[in-house]
């Protein structure tokens, strides 16, 4: 399974247009498209349940597809230490992979064993076998976010997340971005004027959605699964698209670490352009840093 490709834009513009007035069948979606116009058609006049968990849905690296095993679960260690450190505690974290990592002693915490051994890049088909995994637990309504095993979550969100009760879930429009070979870090958010080239988080990383879910609606679990086989760009898209906007979360909620040595984006090349922004906006006073590594507490 490859990661589905992301639609033009001109088509995504057009298709919500036309889902305003039942005509979006004309236009041809895409699997992740309808599976989030039915779910809009079965949100329609619903009333949202009381979000009570956060799901965290972890795909790890197969230890024989990198150089330093250990260094990847001690970066996945220091994900989970900031969930751990969460002053909300009604969240859950599942990690699929070939091979059980060195995990913290939390009952809020799972392994999934993955052994599709189909040739090639597994992370989209250990997505599918998360949110299958999912739709079998006896779980609340709540929101579910992908996150991928270095990143670090803002202590409180979690909190923020339950307190709000968004309707459709939120994004982390402000987040930060840290390259940590060069030993710098910069504020990834909306432009303004200015700092018009400035980039929203969600459009650098992929901990950057957590959807609604509602284990008592089906085609809540199917919108999930189509809608993590896209890239992350499309989340805010396929969710406003499903009936689910996205709010943007009130403070910088997530940290991307960058040339640590195993990124995922870095063995497609795609890290260049994310290392020249965090070079262009990067944050150099010393009380701002302090205040930022005061939010993202790893041990």
């Amino acid at each position: 399974m490859a990661q589905a490709p992301a639609t033009p834009k001109w088509h995504r513009y057009a298709l919500r247009a036309a889902a305003r007035f039942g005509l979006a069948d004309r236009l041809r979606p895409v699997p992740s498209e309808e599976a989030a116009l039915a779910l809009r058609a079965e949100l329609a006049g619903h009333v949202p349940p009381l979000r009570k968990q956060v799901s965290f849905l972890i795909p790890l690296v197969s230890p024989e597809d990198v150089s330093d095993w250990d260094a990847v679960t001690d970066r996945l260690n220091a994900t989970l230490a900031c969930m751990i450190a969460q002053n909300d505690p009604h969240w859950h974290a599942i990690i699929c992979c070939q091979t059980r990592p060195p995990l913290p002693e939390d009952e809020r915490i799972a392994w999934l064993p993955f052994h599709d051994e189909t040739p090639g890049n597994d992370k989209w088909r250990k997505l599918g076998a998360l949110i299958d995994c999912l739709g079998r637990l006896d779980l609340p309504p709540g929101y579910v976010m992908t996150f991928d095993a270095d990143d670090l979550l803002r202590q409180g969100v979690v909190a923020e997340m339950l307190r709000r009760q968004a309707p459709g879930g939120y994004v982390v429009e402000s987040g930060y971005v840290m390259d940590d070979a060069a030993g710098t870090i910069a504020l990834a958010d909306a432009p303004s004027l200015r700092t018009p080239l400035r980039k929203p988080f969600w459009k650098l990383c992929g901990s950057c959605a957590a959807v609604a879910y509602d284990p008592s609606i089906p085609q809540s679990l199917v919108f999930l699964r189509e809608m993590v086989l896209h890239e992350h760009r499309m989340f805010p898209y396929l969710a406003a698209l499903a009936g689910s906007r996205l709010a943007p979360l009130s403070e910088p909620a997530v940290l991307y670490v960058l040339n640590h040595g195993e990124n995922f984006g870095a063995r497609r090349g795609r890290v260049g352009f994310k290392t020249r922004f965090v070079e262009r906006f990067r944050i150099d006073d010393p009380q701002e840093l302090a205040r930022i590594a005061s939010g993202f507490p790893t041990d």
